[in-house]
């Protein structure tokens, strides 16, 4: 109980300024609509976004290197043919998987 007073005896405590402040950090920390959790959380998904971003950017950046590879028509023959199975009207295609 000692230790008690002598915390509120403290002039820091007693400081209209300082309680007022610290009133207001708490607001702010905790109980506004834009708390640190939610800068937190917002802060995550923006990283997420951001790496997400760069795979699409490579992911764009093979497709447009495989585009400029289909502009032969040998290559986007052997393209439909290995990738998506194309056949010719005499042709039989077996796919043999592997598990």
């Amino acid at each position: 109980m000692d230790k008690l007073k002598r915390f509120f005896a403290n002039k820091y405590v007693r400081n209209k300024y300082v309680i007022t402040f610290f009133i207001f950090l708490i607001y702010f920390l905790f109980l506004d609509d834009m708390d640190i959790f939610m800068l937190v959380n917002q802060r995550n998904k923006l990283n997420k976004l951001k790496a997400h971003k760069i795979d699409m950017a490579h992911q764009l950046q093979e497709t447009r290197k495989e585009l400029k590879m289909l502009n032969n028509l040998n290559t986007l023959e052997a393209y439909a043919r290995s990738e998506k199975f194309f056949k010719q009207k005499d042709e039989d295609i077996f796919v043999i998987s592997y598990e």
